[in-house]
């Protein structure tokens, strides 16, 4: 790689190629690196939550299962340092981050590329004791020299809340398509969705909706929903704030039973009332590709 080019495209505007008035050399290449990968990557969406315990992973990782079964090229990021969750949902539990010259290879199940912070971890006992600076560091290794290759879609499945994780993702990738908001229904949790909506709107981050997970209780024998945490929350907070609404999740024992094993929800519960919910859901992102892309979803 050269001082002018980042070599990944052959645009002369492309940002890459100009070096900021105040940047020093190995800054310039530094994110020359990051940007030649961002660049090789079509669409990238965060899920984001306001606070913890409402599902935001097990969405973000059916999420990005449902794109690759739709035939995209799809990779999922779990840049959640203190609690990744990813490596459970998906079975991946053990598994470690290979180099080769070229950089990071993520973890492949299914063709799905995952890297996790839960992969740097010996002992999954371990307690991730970092300050933001050093989280932001590891955030951008995984942007910078992680080899994701051409992708369709990356999903990075952020932390709750509007701290550091999310900051650094979106201050780093600087061109994401947009947010998937998660909560629950009860007013604990929604009123914590506001926030999140805000957050975006402050760093011109579009939301491409809301997603109400646990909307009340799908009897397994029965079929009947009881709104046991309310219902409604995220429809409405979408409403009032002016935000897509994606759809409602209802608690369903599978995708517990589905997380629990390691495997993903929607691939082997695909008949299921609540992984059809799930692919309407994911409709809406797959368009981002174009809009005859949602119809390879079913």
């Amino acid at each position: 790689m050269n001082a002018s080019s980042c070599d990944a495209c052959k645009k002369t505007d492309c940002a890459a190629n100009q070096r900021g008035k105040t940047e020093s050399e190995q800054e310039f290449r530094d994110r020359q690196k990051l940007l030649s990968r961002l660049c090789r990557i079509r669409h990238k969406v965060v899920v984001l939550s306001g606070k913890g315990g409402v599902g935001k992973s097990t969405v973000a990782v059916n999420l990005a299962a449902a794109l690759s079964l739709s035939g995209k090229r799809t990779g999922l990021l779990d840049v959640d340092i203190h609690g990744p969750s990813v490596p459970t949902l998906l079975g991946l539990e053990g598994q470690t981050l290979a180099g080769d010259a070229d950089g990071i290879v993520p973890v492949e199940v299914g063709g799905l590329k995952v890297v996790s912070a839960g992969f740097l971890l010996g002992d999954p006992d371990e307690a991730v004791i970092w300050r933001g600076p050093l989280k932001m560091g590891v955030i951008r290794q995984f942007l910078a020299d992680v080899e994701w290759g051409d992708l369709d879609f990356l999903i990075i499945d952020s932390p709750p809340g509007t701290g550091d994780e999310p900051l650094s993702v979106v201050q780093l990738i600087g061109s994401l398509d947009g947010a998937v908001v998660v909560t629950t229904p009860q007013k604990v949790a929604a009123v914590d969705v506001r926030k999140s909506i805000t957050f975006c709107r402050r760093l011109d981050l579009p939301v491409l909706g809301v997603v109400e997970n646990m909307s009340g209780f799908a009897c397994p024998k029965c079929g009947e929903v009881t709104p046991i945490l309310g219902s409604g929350g995220g429809r409405r907070i979408s409403e009032d704030m002016g935000v897509p609404f994606l759809g409602s999740l209802p608690f369903d024992p599978a995708v517990g039973r589905a997380c629990d094993e390691g495997k993903v929800f929607i691939h082997h519960d695909a008949s299921t009332p609540t992984a059809r919910i799930m692919r309407e859901i994911i409709r809406p992102i797959l368009e981002l590709d174009g809009p005859d892309s949602g119809n390879r979803a079913d």
